[in-house]
């Protein structure tokens, strides 16, 4: 079978693709592209004889111009693979490039942006596409450790303080009923507005309720209550070997309290339950080690370098684009694409962040 590529428009043949691969996510799926508002979601696929090579993106339009671009729909995505991407030969390597390349020319395609997997070795093919950035660190709990193991890792405070919140008597529920989204929902806007979140991370009740039915999936909608009252909870999203906490709100009047601690310990017993290998609990905004990466690396040390891909297949397309926008380019030298920087100053979503006390 010699080398072919295409592109996939529906949900049945990228559903296929899905069920070959030798691991996917949520994140690589259909109908968690298809919530995307963005653009158009587009799977190319790579194949040749035994194996494929598949990459979910979104094809937006540039405002203004004849030309596209790709992202990655919001998570870690990347090619995915039948086989172990580590394993690529350099001749498949190089004709995987050729390929994606011609896909991005027929697409009218400027560039693509894509945040990768940090446990799906997708670097080895990506490195020759140009574009390839470590994006910091990301954090996670090997669940193949006993539960006393695990806790003794924690930071000497944060054990004392999920202990205490545990005797507190707060009640812990998974929920998929729609008054459970609603409340959730609810307080994770409030909790949005609290940090001046992009209005692109104000995900609605349908988002959320589609999420908890994806096909295939077993995700999870885990809440915490004082009594009657909602004060944390997080939407979980489960793979064959990975559990995560996509995302968590806490409520305002509760922040001081921390039971997002208590959250993130209860996350990893349901992991265990479920036989998860890793729970990946993300690493800091934008990369940097920042508070919200501190107050995850309480809970473990165990980190793998983050990546992001940025690649550009039309320079001189590119660099009109940002001219014509206007981009001051030394002050946007971190954001990709340039031409799509925000006219003002917001800031990406930031989960939930409290502070360390004894």
């Amino acid at each position: 079978m010699y080398p072919q590529n295409f592109t996939i428009r529906n949900k049945k043949e990228w559903d296929a693709y899905m069920d070959k691969s030798l691991i996917h996510e949520v994140f690589h799926t259909w109908n968690y592209h298809s919530l995307n508002q963005e653009g158009e979601p587009l799977l190319f696929v790579y194949e040749e004889e035994g194996f494929f090579i598949a990459l979910p993106v979104i094809k937006r339009k540039i405002e203004n111009s004849l030309f596209f671009d790709m992202t990655s729909a919001y998570g870690y995505c990347g090619p995915i693979s039948n086989i172990d991407l580590s394993s690529l030969s350099v001749l498949t390597i190089a004709s995987f490039k050729t390929s994606f390349v011609n896909f991005m020319k027929e697409e009218n395609a400027v560039c693509i942006f894509s945040r990768l997997h940090p446990f799906l070795n997708q670097y080895n093919i990506l490195e020759s596409i140009g574009g390839l950035h470590e994006n910091g660190t990301t954090l996670y709990m090997d669940l193949s450790l006993s539960v006393e193991d695990q806790r003794s890792k924690y930071d000497k405070r944060l054990f004392r303080q999920i202990r205490k919140l545990r005797e507190k008597g707060y009640i812990i529920k998974e929920l998929n009923s729609q008054e459970g989204i609603k409340n959730f929902t609810e307080m994770y806007y409030k909790n949005m507005d609290r940090v001046n979140a992009s209005r692109n991370y104000y995900f609605d009740e349908q988002y959320f309720a589609n999420l908890l039915n994806a096909e295939h999936f077993e995700n999870k909608l885990l809440l915490i209550y004082d009594g009657p009252e909602l004060i944390c909870g997080a939407l979980l999203l489960l793979s064959n070997s990975i559990i995560r906490n996509h995302l968590s709100a806490t409520s305002p009047e509760y922040l001081k309290e921390s039971p997002s601690k208590l959250l993130t310990d209860e996350i990893s017993m349901i992991g265990r339950r479920l036989g998860k290998k890793i729970f990946h609990l993300g690493g800091g905004v934008g990369g940097k080690e920042d508070s919200l990466f501190t107050f995850k690396r309480y809970f473990s040390d165990l980190q793998v370098k983050d990546h992001i891909w940025c690649y550009i297949n039309d320079n001189t397309a590119y660099n009109d684009l940002v001219l014509k926008a206007g981009v001051d380019v030394n002050a946007g030298a971190n954001y990709f694409p340039l031409y799509r920087q925000p006219k003002r100053n917001t800031q990406a979503y930031i989960s939930n962040i409290e502070t360390m006390t004894a």
